[in-house]
């Protein structure tokens, strides 16, 4: 197996093969940090086209310090959140405080919720379906363990935002587990 020096090396040179090899060794990574960012699989697979680009184009201020793939990921999730902000200008996006039915059920969560066993798939799909402000910060500040400084320097809002945003993503996501409890020991009953 030809190793990241080598591909690195390739792509400098602009062999078409190397940035093959690079994407073929990387895509699928890559694609599962995209889709945590994105709301469906195809808006994913363009903002991982468009991170690759932005990779093949600055390749070569790779300087080797750290990973490469950590190297990567950063693009990929910098591209994801530019693709965010620029998709956020032209939606009228349904915000979950105007949502007097969500806010009923946050309302109504127990702060105590039991912690259950969910599959993986549960779990993503319910971090998946948070609305989207809460979702980048949920994943940059959870997952890619971001502070609350660097996330509001990256999404451009204050600090406090970042906090309030990320309190607000971990009350929907307790209100969705009590949901899903909820019904598990419904079924369990029948």
């Amino acid at each position: 197996m030809i190793s990241d020096d080598q591909i690195i090396k390739g792509c400098r040179k602009g062999k078409h093969h190397a940035f093959n090899m690079l994407y073929k060794k990387y895509a699928a990574i890559m694609l599962g940090v995209c889709i945590r960012y994105s709301r469906t699989k195809t808006e994913a697979e363009d903002v991982l086209q468009e991170g690759f680009i932005r990779v093949f184009n600055n390749i070569k201020s790779f300087e080797g310090r750290g990973s490469f793939e950590g190297w990567l990921r950063r693009i990929m999730v910098n591209t994801a959140i530019n693709h965010f902000k620029a998709s956020r200008k032209h939606v009228n996006h349904d915000d979950i405080e105007n949502n007097s039915a969500a806010m009923a059920a946050l309302s109504n969560a127990d702060d105590d919720v039991y912690e259950g066993e969910f599959s993986q798939e549960e779990l993503l799909k319910m971090i998946n379906d948070l609305p989207d402000g809460y979702r980048m910060v949920f994943n940059l500040y959870v997952i890619e363990e971001l502070s609350h400084k660097e996330i509001a320097a990256m999404m451009e809002f204050t600090e406090s935002t970042s906090k309030s945003q990320l309190s607000k993503a971990r009350k929907w996501l307790r209100a969705r587990i009590s949901e899903k409890q909820k019904k598990y020991s419904n079924y369990e009953r029948v």
